[in-house]
């Protein structure tokens, strides 16, 4: 197994194009055609994750927050990044990460939590738009309506999930007069002309619209071709989008929930912190993997009765109790994106069999080491 048939994998499950703007995500360092025989997973690329990389013999470590977020001009071991990326360096180890493209998908951190908890009827709590698609609709002579569909699937047209060269077709008559000064391919100038023709219908992902237009006139026989691209409305992505929202199996009390939480994420010295009624009952449960605050509005507007996360600010959770919203539970971030280490372990375990040997960090990565009580 090559490292590049990992990274595959990993970018079609969490493609580098859905990261926010201002994230670093992808292969920081290695040889795309080195041999992977060990990963392992964590959440930090910090120096004691790097040092379990090296004693496991791990060819590639695998992280969700990125080391070089901002940009560096060096990458000396006088510093801590430093020294983590020269020690998986020095024993071959490649270093790849999967921040904000992994937060969102399905078998990504949020959905991850969620599964976690046992929440069922899951979707996203702020839903992502689906790429925007266009319709196209082509009439074509019947002996050359192969020809313009090949054409026009080979540019990109019909794509629809896991399927290509998705289109319709129904026949029908074509009528028209050539003008003067007109060249053409079925007729002559001056003469009305009816054709048996098939309508071919198929959608093309917007930013082909341009290439597909171009190939679909290229094949096509006719001096003025007759199409139509007619931009669809557009939707939410079922499987896409921040935080998750579902119901419990049965209903608890928000005492019970934090305890629940507590239960399934590794320990922390951060605990669990609750804003609420303990005896308040709970069906409805939002959460968000990591800093959530932003999403806080969304779960009240989604009628979920807590909402789980991670680095709540104290002015925004107050304001926010003040109206009456959601109770809340704040949990460590380290411990919130860990539950999606196990679901990613899985996917790699199936897709790639017993070729590669792949292992979740035991190191807790939490900066904070223990509480006093007041």
């Amino acid at each position: 197994m090559q490292l590049t048939d990992v990274l595959d994998r990993l970018e079609e499950w969490y493609p580098a194009r859905f990261a926010d703007s201002w994230d670093a995500v992808g292969l920081v360092c290695g040889d795309p055609n080195a041999e992977v025989r060990r990963i392992l997973l964590a959440v930090d690329p910090v120096e004691a994750v790097a040092a379990e990389a090296v004693a496991m013999e791990a060819d590639l470590l695998v992280c969700h927050h990125p080391l070089f977020l901002r940009a560096v001009h060096g990458v000396a071991a006088t510093t801590p990044k430093g020294r983590v990326l020269h020690r998986l360096v020095g024993s071959g180890c490649a270093l790849f990460t999967a921040h904000t493209n992994a937060d969102a998908p399905a078998g990504g951190v949020s959905e991850s939590l969620a599964i976690a908890l046992g929440l069922t009827d899951l979707r996203p709590l702020d839903a992502a738009p689906r790429p925007p698609l266009d319709k196209l609709v082509v009439f074509a002579p019947r002996e050359a309506a192969e020809r313009v569909r090949a054409a026009i699937t080979e540019a990109g047209a019909g794509r629809l999930g896991d399927y290509d060269s998705c289109t319709f077709s129904s026949a029908g008559e074509g009528r028209f007069r050539p003008l003067e000064g007109a060249n053409p391919t079925i007729g002559s100038v001056g003469s009305p002309e009816t054709v048996a023709e098939v309508r071919i219908e198929s959608v093309v992902p917007r930013p082909l619209r341009e290439q597909v237009v171009r190939a679909l006139v290229a094949a096509h026989p006719y001096e003025e071709p007759a199409y139509d691209v007619v931009a669809l409305a557009g939707l939410d992505d079922p499987d896409r989008g921040s935080g998750r929202v579902g119901r419990l199996v049965e209903p608890v009390t928000l005492r019970e929930l934090a305890e629940r939480v507590g239960a399934v994420l590794p320990a922390t010295a951060h605990g669990v912190r609750v804003a609420g009624d303990p005896d308040r009952r709970v069906g409805t449960l939002a959460l968000c993997g990591g800093a959530g605050d932003f999403l806080l509005d969304t779960a009240r507007a989604a009628g979920a009765d807590a909402f789980l996360t991670s680095d709540l600010r104290h002015h925004p959770a107050s304001e926010f109790r003040e109206h009456d919203g959601p109770a809340l539970l704040d949990v460590a971030h380290w411990a919130a994106e860990w539950t999606w280490l196990p679901v990613l372990r899985q996917r790699l375990v199936d897709a790639l069999g017993d070729t590669v040997e792949v292992r979740v960090s035991t190191t807790n990565t939490d900066p904070w080491t223990f509480r006093v009580d007041g």
